[in-house]
């Protein structure tokens, strides 16, 4: 392999299998009611992305292709550019000071974890799941 197969890769080695997260889009203040209900039976998470940021999208890509939880919890994304109103709404409801990107995890109505910046990456969500 050359020089430039060696640092732009070679296009004929296999492509990485990319990881599917199972997202549901988080679009209204109402879902948040819906969530806190839920999360008295099954652990929900929200994940707050910033499409300007270039940080938030790196982290988003670490947190993707770390990303091994089985289906026993919900996982939502939202998108804070177009869905402001519900980012506001996020930090009223559970209490947490607003960062991008974010991670919160809900148990019983209440964020039981919650991190942000490049600290999501290195966070072991079975511990908090």
């Amino acid at each position: 392999m050359g020089i430039f197969g060696s640092v732009f890769g070679n296009k004929g080695e296999s492509a990485k299998e990319e990881k599917i997260i199972p997202w549901i889009p988080l679009t209204s203040v109402e879902q948040l009611d819906e969530i806190a209900e839920k999360s008295k039976t099954r652990t929900q998470l929200i994940f707050k992305h910033s499409t300007t940021c270039g940080i938030s999208r790196m982290v988003l890509n670490m947190f993707t292709g770390s990303y091994s939880l089985s289906d026993e919890q919900d996982i939502y994304f939202l998108d804070l550019h177009a869905h402001r109103d519900v980012s506001n709404e996020v930090q009223y409801k559970f209490q947490v000071m607003h960062q991008s990107p974010q991670l919160l995890i809900i148990k019983n109505g209440e964020v039981t974890y919650h991190t942000s910046h490049g600290a999501i990456a290195d966070t072991n969500l079975l511990e908090y799941i």
